[in-house]
């Protein structure tokens, strides 16, 4: 299945008024495949979580009940006592018996939550849902995060690290994984840790539970930081050729991602007549104005740009 879907035929670009709008539900976006403008974020995916290629898998899938759900501690497999106090036919009930629900909730509230892990995954899931809709991320990439989470408890790599910053570096190896651009800085803003601490758990987490993370495409974070400067498609498409290019040649190993793509857009905005100073595109992408000089350097040494800034 395409990670994107055709937007409604009425939608339409408000800068090039094109109805070739793409909703990509793993990004949580709706954006413009002509110009590239992100017109939406945090859109919301109301299919089902499961896929059916013919009529038997989907005569078989189809059910009745709520699917489980990592973001509860519980999966979702309990039952609850409600809060409504009333019979059966909508009356209400005599506060003796409202004394003996309340001694009923709170010991089916604690038998729930006994163990050590059960407490753990109450406080860190209530923390992943914060930070992930904090950062527009959508329910699928909430659901790995947390599954990622849960083997990570599993194995006992929690012990001795902050259950923040353990919540904090499966949020951004999700987000890896799946090619959504979230950047460590965007996070530790969010969840309030320090970066060098969501990146020594993420290496660890990495490393113990042998998750095979790629390497970031500077190219995907373009569409953010040119909509955010107001950059027009044909700036993002020379700012994804130059990356590409430097791709090929080798230049990107060892150099931040984000680095990359604001001194690709750097360049690509003064080749088409848009140029932004260094500040405004450090701002955006949340690096240094040294760090896009010495990007834009090796670039346009690299590539053979003629182009005076």
């Amino acid at each position: 299945m395409s990670k994107t879907a055709p937007g409604s035929t009425t939608t339409k670009c408000p800068e090039c008024k094109s109805k070739r709008v793409v909703r990509d539900y793993e990004k949580g976006e709706l954006l413009c495949s002509s110009c590239g403008l992100i017109i939406a974020e945090n859109i919301h995916d109301m299919g089902p979580e499961w896929r059916a290629f013919d009529a038997e898998q989907k005569e078989k899938k189809a059910r009745g009940g709520a699917p489980i759900k990592y973001m509860r501690p519980n999966k979702g497999l309990v039952t609850e006592i409600d809060q409504y106090n009333r019979d059966i036919r909508g009356g209400k009930i005599s506060p003796k018996k409202q004394a003996q629900l309340y001694r009923m909730r709170k010991w089916h509230k604690r038998v729930s939550i006994a163990t050590s892990m059960e407490r753990n995954l109450v406080i860190a899931l209530a923390e992943l849902d914060r930070v992930a809709s904090s950062l527009g991320l959508p329910e699928n990439i909430k659901e790995s995060a947390a599954l990622l989470y849960r083997k990570a408890v599993k194995e006992e790599l929690i012990r001795g690290r902050l259950i923040e910053s353990v919540v904090a570096a499966v949020i951004y190896a999700i987000c890896r994984l799946q090619g959504i651009p979230r950047t460590l800085d965007e996070i530790s803003r969010v969840s309030g840790i320090e970066k060098k601490e969501i990146g020594r758990a993420y290496r660890f987490i990495k490393t113990e539970l042998k998750v095979d993370v790629p390497l970031t495409d500077p190219a995907q974070y373009v569409p953010k930081f040119a909509t955010a400067l107001r950059l027009g498609g044909e700036v993002q498409e020379e700012a994804v050729k130059l990356i590409k290019k430097a791709l090929r040649k080798g230049l990107i190993s060892g150099r931040g991602p984000t680095g990359v793509a604001a001194a690709a857009l750097y360049i690509a905005s003064a080749m088409h007549g848009e140029k932004k100073t260094q500040k405004e595109v450090a701002d955006v992408a949340g690096v240094t104005e040294v760090t896009i000089r010495n990007r834009y350097r090796e670039l346009k040494k690299e590539l053979g740009l003629k182009v005076n800034l």
